[in-house]
């Protein structure tokens, strides 16, 4: 049987959940994963960024 309920998060969240990754500017992507940086503030990135290294993410503005 098909799982009815599989990906219907996503329609809660604002534009399906895509976005513009801050760390690759990949655009219209999920943004499903959270990275905090060293100040201590959460940012969505794409699932390949969910890896990128801290300085990378730490170089992130906004």
């Amino acid at each position: 049987m098909p799982k009815t309920k599989r990906g219907r998060v996503l329609w809660s969240l604002p534009s399906r959940g895509r976005g513009t990754c801050p760390v690759c500017s990949n655009t219209r992507i999920k943004l499903l994963y959270t990275r905090v940086k060293s100040d201590g503030t959460g940012v969505k990135v794409c699932k390949r960024c969910t890896k990128a290294t801290q300085p990378r993410v730490d170089a992130i503005t906004g």
